[in-house]
């Protein structure tokens, strides 16, 4: 494999492990309003997810710094033509990350209230908009023969593009309400389980019509094997829900979404951002990557520190591992 063809892989791991880890906080804060009818279940969701939500985040910057360092013409269509969806969820996760640390300043019912209005704003943008942008960049978007957005805003917003948009959502409901059934104990947990058991069809047909769309539209033999790992992969963490194995529900709605990332970016190559104005125009991984210098100073980098940032990102997980019940929270 070429450097960029080895860069095109690291970014959509990125962007994998972006969607699985952030997916399940993503959906704990959407679902806040469902599952936390008073206010100590309302604190045990948000403390679920306290000591990892942050560093959730970090991969959405890591992906996007590595595709400006890598691919710096797909960085700069990306980022120019998908302003204002970018945009929008910059200022739902700001929105949110202040939440999660302003909640608890006041005892007023109103402050939290309000608050927690925003941790839902902040947890439901960005789902639905990540599946927005993502279904666009696999369909195609206008692209001049310069390498520049032709489009407008609206151009984003097509069926094929909504749909995404509502499958990521649900995707993340799901994934958030199993992990809040693993990561609690008590009422909550018997509410998450009922959750998931009228929410998991659902997900099951959304997910299904958008990956077969994809496979009919922009898929190889390659991606179609994926989608079809990643619908068994879903189905199987239902079946684990109803048997009571919540570790393995949620490796089983964990590797879904990572395999339906995974399906897209390999529908994907070799282009980076496919043009529907004339396929000649398309950015590939050959004409939007940087220079190989700066592709093997990259490669150094990384094959140092990532394995660094996964070993303390796996032992926050392990410590914080325990269950959390009603009894956990003080007063």
């Amino acid at each position: 494999m070429d450097l960029v063809d080895v860069w095109f892989v690291l970014i959509a791991v990125l962007w994998t492990g972006y969607f699985i880890l952030e997916g399940f906080d993503f959906g704990v804060g959407a679902l806040l309003p469902v599952l936390g009818r008073d206010e100590v279940n309302r604190r045990v969701m948000i403390n679920t997810i306290g000591p990892v939500w942050d560093g959730n985040e970090v991969w959405v910057l890591v992906a996007g710094g590595a595709t400006f360092a890598a691919f710096p013409e797909w960085y700069a269509t990306l980022f120019s033509g998908f302003y204002l969806p970018l945009l929008l969820i910059l200022v739902a996760l700001i929105l949110r990350g202040v939440a999660f640390e302003y909640r608890g300043k006041r005892d007023s019912a109103s402050w939290k209230a309000r608050w927690d209005a925003c941790i839902v704003f902040g947890s439901v943008v960005p789902a639905f908009l990540w599946g927005v942008a993502f279904a666009n960049i696999t369909k195609g978007v206008p692209i001049d023969a310069a390498g520049e957005y032709a489009g407008g805003f609206w151009n984003l917003l097509n069926p094929y593009a909504l749909l995404g948009g509502l499958t990521t959502l649900s995707l993340f409901l799901l994934h958030g309400a199993v992990f809040i059934s693993l990561k609690t104990a008590g009422g909550i947990r018997d509410s998450a389980r009922v959750l998931i058991s009228r929410l998991g069809p659902v997900v099951v047909v959304i997910a299904a019509a958008f990956l077969v769309w994809t496979g009919v539209l922009h898929g190889n033999g390659w991606s179609i094997g994926v989608s079809v790992g990643a619908a068994v992969s879903l189905l199987g963490g239902l079946f684990a829900v109803r048997a009571g194995r919540d570790g393995w529900a949620f490796a089983g709605t964990a590797a879904a979404i990572g395999l339906s990332v995974v399906a897209l970016f390999v529908a994907l190559f070799p282009d980076v951002m496919p043009s529907s104005l004339d396929p000649g125009w398309s950015l590939t991984v050959e004409n939007a990557s940087s220079t190989p210098y700066t592709l093997k100073i990259m490669t150094i980098v990384a094959g140092v520190f990532t394995p660094i940032v996964l070993l303390y990102q796996g032992w926050t997980y392990w410590v914080f591992r325990k269950r959390l019940t009603a009894k956990s929270i003080p007063r």
